[in-house]
Order: C-alpha cells, then structure tokens, then sequence
C-alpha cells in the first residue's frame, strides 16, 4: 500500500507502556474470555473494570519497526476518515470520526478492561477502536497473513464496526440480546462481523480508486480475511469445527463480503442479515 508521506490521522490516542491490572483473573480469565466469546457472548460482559488500569509502568521505547507500524495505521485511519465523510455527506448526514488507541498487554475501555488476547476490537460505549501492535506479529506469524494490507483490512473492520455504531445497526442487534435463544442471537452475530468485513471492502473500493493499492495488496486483504475465519481458526486450535458457536463467519464468508464490499463500493450492498451468505 502506497502510504508514506500521506497524511495520518489526529484521532490517535498512544497508550502504550501504560498497563491494565486486573484482566479477569489473569491466565484463567483469558481463558474464560476466549471461550465466552467463540460462544458468542459480549467480550464486555466479562472483561473487568479496573479503575487501576491505565496507570503509568515504565517508559515505554517503541522499536522502529514498531513506530512505523504506528504511522501505517494512523495513515490508514486517517484514509477511512476520508472515505466514510464522503459517503456519510452522500446520505446527508456527518459522520463522526473514532479515536483509534493503541497500547501494549492491556487496556481500559468504555467496555472494560482488556488484555492483547482479546485482539483488535471496538468499543462503541465510547467510539474507539483498540489495537495491540503486537497483534500484527501474530497476524504474520500464527495466521500466516502477512503485509502491510492485512494490517489495514484489521483498521478497516474495526472501523466498519464504529459505521455499524453510527447507523444503528449495533443497537439494533443488541436489542436483540436475551429475547431469542442463544443459537439465534450468534447467528446474528456473525451477521454484524460479515457486515463489519463487507464495509472494510467498501473502504478498500475507494483506496484502489486514488491508486492506493500495489500489486499484491488485494490478495493480502482476502488471505487475512479467510485466516481469521471461525472454521479455520478452531480447526486451528481444537483440530474441529463447530459452526454453531461461530460469531465471526467461516473463512469463505468473510472472504465473500469484503470481496463483495471491494467490488461494488455501494454500502446499499452490504445486508449481511437477509442473505443466505
């Protein structure tokens, strides 16, 4: 992806070095949440609140590699702005641009308190959306989904959630919560996440028309995209897949949203909900 020298985004919040105490419990918590969430609970029902959290450790040193990671996702959100205010204005209304926060082991959210397993995730309670630079590392390493795309479809679905936030979509499907059965209400779930991954694709759409993508960067979209599928991700872990406690989608249909999402660039296109897909 074309980004040096490009402008980066205002709405970027450094927590690094500042840690969190308290994530649910330390290694058994983490536990907990993982499972809590592949069953297709609210990451923030769990995670623990701590008033603690935040809290100066040490001076943090970022490395070189780590400060330019920082700069690639401050231009990449910084390139969303751009996009969703064009198409927000399309629909005569403003849209209001997250703060992205990034940070080290740990971290305190409008959501609760979090640790890096968590992974990428957004808060709508106060509209950010939180990455641990390190989870690019696994993204190359555990996933095998390396370049500089992958990292940028991440900012992107993690921004499309904030767009669902902002429509009402995620209201919508909280509402949702405790009126029907648990299967049903994962099932709608992955709806969200596809939806999420289908408005990254949009976002995608626009770059490739300012000639922002090099060669390669599609396909470095569509390999993270397909790694970070349920199916692959518990055959991964537990050697079986267990569709019925899915709450991201299989790999083939995140792959298929953002795809659709980059081809079209219309978000008219994008009702995960009544589809079959």
């Amino acid at each position: 992806m074309r980004w040096q020298g490009r402008r980066s985004s205002s709405n970027v919040e450094d927590r690094r070095g500042m840690g969190g105490k308290g994530v649910v419990g330390g290694g058994l918590g983490i536990i907990i949440l993982i499972i809590y969430t592949l069953l297709g609970g609210n990451p923030g029902d769990v995670i623990n609140n701590n008033p603690m959290s935040g809290q100066p450790q040490a001076p943090y040193e970022q490395t070189a590699e780590e400060e330019q990671l920082a700069e690639f996702v401050s231009v990449v959100l910084a390139d969303t702005e751009d996009v969703w205010n064009t198409l927000f204005s399309n629909m005569n209304s403003d849209y209001t641009e997250p703060v992205l926060v990034l940070y080290t082991q740990s971290v305190q959210s409008a959501c609760g308190n979090a640790g890096s397993s968590t992974g990428p995730f957004y808060c709508p309670a106060d509209e950010k959306l939180y990455i641990d630079l390190s989870f690019y590392d696994d993204l190359h390493r555990r996933f095998d989904a390396p370049g500089d795309f992958a990292m940028a479809y991440v900012v992107a679905h993690e921004v499309g959630h904030h767009v669902q936030n902002l429509l009402g979509i995620s209201d919508q499907v909280q509402s949702l919560r405790g009126k029907i059965s648990e299967s049903e209400y994962n099932e709608y779930s992955v709806k969200l996440e596809l939806q999420a991954d289908f408005f990254a694709g949009v976002w995608a759409h626009y770059a490739q028309n300012k000639s922002l993508l090099e060669e390669g960067d599609f396909e470095e979209a569509i390999t993270a995209a397909g790694a970070v599928g349920d199916d692959r991700i518990q055959m991964q872990n537990q050697g079986y897949v267990v569709p019925e406690s899915f709450t991201h989608g299989s790999s083939e249909q995140r792959i298929y949203w953002f795809k659709k999402g980059f081809e079209s660039g219309d978000i008219n296109e994008g009702d995960t909900f009544n589809s079959d897909i």
